[in-house]
């Protein structure tokens, strides 16, 4: 921050005095010490039977005091005067309202449809106008993910714009990238939220997935099948874990009973680690609750 300071002062009831311009002031507490440190020295002057000269001061903080630069002797040397060679412009209703049009669809606007039209939060919607590299980014996420996924706009809108701001933002704070420089595009993260919304992607897969092409620039179908991370909700082969399971810890299947699902939530999570996080949770809670009566 800069200011000009201007400080001029007068005797009760008379008009205000020649003013100075103090320049340059960097910050708003030296701003009040000039303003004190200022009327002070005019006061001092005025009454010494000096009188205060239209100048150009400066302030040094070290020593608390304000010193003169250059003299204005008038207003000229302000450059306060009009300019001969500017002519009168007179713009018609229809000029303006052809710039209106022309103009882009601008934040507030924006803010608003995201709202309205794709069901966004309020919190969501402002994050994502903020910038207007942002915009442009998740504009284009949701063309692709329109693209790759054959559902509401407003589910997959809410889907793409939470994952734009907790995962990708998230990613790119820790490696200090801007969204401009991101390594994965908009057409990779509309591929991972595809495979999200088709069920070949759990959450926390996903998240690993994503961790991958954030490291790599990877197409997030290529990193599932290379590291084998896709979904499972093949019944019987959860229904194994889940038998295993339950004849490891009979103690905590009476307790379960006798508690009404108290250590449900312990059944899901083993059988969740036992599949390395790859078994459909809804499936896995539908056969856990049949398994557990």
């Amino acid at each position: 921050m800069r200011a000009d300071v201007n400080v001029s002062v007068r005797k009760l009831g008379e008009d205000l005095g020649t003013r100075t311009e103090t320049k340059n002031v960097n910050s708003v507490r030296f701003v009040m010490q000039v303003v004190e440190l200022e009327a002070r020295r005019q006061v001092d002057v005025i009454e010494d039977g000096g009188r205060i000269v239209q100048e150009t001061r400066l302030f040094d903080p070290d020593r608390g005091e304000t010193r003169s630069m250059r003299s204005k002797e008038d207003a000229h040397d302000y450059r306060y005067f009009p300019d001969p060679d500017l002519l009168p412009i007179e713009l018609t209703d229809e000029f303006v309202e052809d710039a209106r049009q022309s103009l882009p669809e601008l934040p507030d606007a924006k803010r608003k449809r995201y709202e309205s039209e794709l069901g966004l939060s309020a919190y969501n919607a402002a994050v994502l106008t903020a910038e207007a590299e942002t915009a442009r980014w998740f504009e284009v996420l949701l063309a692709e993910c329109a693209r790759v996924q054959a559902k509401p706009d407003a589910e997959v809108a809410k889907a793409a714009a939470n994952w734009l701001i907790s995962d990708l933002f998230g990613g790119l704070n820790k490696t200090n990238v801007a969204l401009e420089a991101s390594p994965v595009s908009p057409a990779q993260g509309a591929g991972l939220l595809g495979l999200v919304a088709d069920g070949t992607l759990s959450g926390p897969l996903a998240k690993q997935v994503f961790e991958v092409m954030l490291e790599t620039g990877g197409d997030p179908v290529a990193i599932v099948e290379e590291k084998g991370l896709r979904q499972t909700s093949d019944t019987g082969a959860i229904k194994a874990v889940i038998a295993e399971i339950i004849a490891a810890n009979a103690d905590k299947v009476a307790e379960d009973r006798g508690s009404k699902d108290k250590l449900f939530g312990f059944f899901v999570g083993q059988t969740m680690k036992a599949m390395a996080g790859k078994a459909n949770p809804q499936v896995v809670n539908e056969l856990l609750k049949k398994a557990l009566g």
